[in-house]
């Protein structure tokens, strides 16, 4: 791509968020590994939703037509933006938790009991939970893979030790929400594969942060939330075609059997698809911005370029200044390797809760705790219930806004 200086200015007066205060202290938005702020195209499109033609969908009149064609256009779009050019690989459900319990259990009729499930201890709660009960409502056996203290990631050695003809599904995330590792996921499918596994991904802390790319990876299932991509509170999963026609599906008998629709269990939030697809409109608007052209896919990728460029050097700034500080203690990489930018600390002295409420108190917003990644903080012997801080960056910050923010941090540990 063309050395174009990010368009900062632009971008941030996308986001109504960003010049919000509170009793004019200006807010840090550092709590982006939770959920990020939307921007307008994103809004507009909610509320044009509403203005407009608000219906339910499958009749003749007017705005049921037009509902049918804006999610059709959504689910094409986020196929485009998942790397696949099947739009019925694409399902769009309440969140990411609910759309992994129901596969996970249309995945069980597949599975006999004393079949093995393998679950990376890197994984938010939202795909360890959902696969434990399924293992014991079938009497299926679990093996736990641990992940390397060295490399935070997954090594495929270790996943090599696990897989066994019994083996039948690997669930592994892409990059963890409280350490920020990233996987390769691309070569632990391949190895699961071998075995004759199925593959999970959880891609909820990466896909702020990189574009997906589910045929490169070969995965089977790969789940998303648009909250966490500068959209509204949705799940998305891809499945592989093949598999989701042949799953046993829980659903009304008045229900669609066509894809992706099948999986739907009632009646949508449209309002949300639509909001969605104004998420998806962003990124194009910043790839023209970048002086970017071409197919909607191609414009992903740019947009993503662009963003991961500004944000490393955002990561780069951050990481050096928390390095810095007496006492501090990373979990996690301590340098930009096989990371996202999700950064979470625990010092000698003060416990994150505390820490946590004097940043929030000075408008340097981030979270504290296991943030729902259960397994994570057991394997790193954290605190079970002050757990770390944590920070997470988006394209929208600035350098400023690090700067200002390892200030207060500084002293609030000093």
């Amino acid at each position: 791509m063309d050395p174009v200086a990010f368009p900062i200015d632009q971008v941030r007066a996308a986001f109504p968020a960003l010049a919000t205060s509170d009793d004019g202290q200006r807010r840090i938005y550092f709590d982006n590994a939770a959920g990020t702020q939307v921007p307008q195209h994103t809004i507009d499109r909610i509320t044009d939703f509403f203005h407009r033609y608000n219906s339910n969908t499958g009749v003749f009149n007017s705005t049921s037509v037009a509902v049918d064609a804006m999610v059709a256009e959504t689910i094409r779009a986020a196929a485009d933006y998942l790397g696949t050019d099947d739009p019925g690989e694409v399902i769009i459900g309440a969140n990411m938790t609910t759309l992994t319990y129901q596969l996970s259990r249309s995945l069980a009729h597949r599975f006999s009991p004393g079949d093995e499930i393998i679950i990376s201890r890197m994984e938010h709660e939202g795909n360890v939970t959902p696969w434990l009960q399924m293992a014991e409502d079938n009497d299926l056996t679990v093996r736990w893979l641990d992940f390397d203290r060295t490399t935070w990631r997954v090594e495929p050695a270790a996943l090599e030790a696990l897989l066994n003809d019994r083996t039948r599904l690997l669930a592994l995330n892409y990059a963890s929400n409280l350490t920020g590792g990233v996987n390769n996921v691309k070569a632990l499918t391949a190895l699961a594969h071998k075995a004759g596994a199925l593959v999970y991904v959880d891609a909820v802390q990466f896909a702020s942060h990189r574009l997906i790319d589910v045929v490169d990876l070969g995965v089977d299932f790969l789940a998303c939330s648009p909250y966490k991509f500068f959209g509204p509170h949705l799940g998305v999963v891809f499945g592989r075609r093949e598999l989701l026609e042949s799953l046993h599906v829980y659903k009304l008998r008045c229900a669609s059997d066509d894809l992706p629709y099948r999986f739907s269990t009632g009646t949508p939030a449209f309002e949300l698809i639509a909001g969605l697809m104004g998420t998806l409109e962003y990124f194009q608007w910043l790839a023209g911005l970048v002086g970017a052209d071409g197919n909607r896919r191609a414009l992903f990728s740019a947009a993503y370029s662009a963003m991961g460029e500004h944000e490393d050097k955002l990561s780069a700034q951050l990481l050096e200044g928390l390095n810095a500080i007496p006492g501090l203690q990373m979990q996690g990489a301590t340098t930009l390797e096989h990371r996202v930018a999700t950064f979470s600390f625990t010092h000698d002295r003060c416990q994150p809760s505390a820490i946590a409420r004097q940043l929030s108190a000075a408008g340097l917003f981030c979270h504290w705790g296991d943030n729902y990644a259960m397994e994570v903080a057991r394997a790193l012997d954290l605190d079970p219930v002050e757990g770390v801080v944590r920070l997470g960056l988006a394209h929208y910050n600035t350098r400023d806004e690090v700067a200002e923010g390892l200030d207060l941090i500084a002293s609030t540990l000093a």
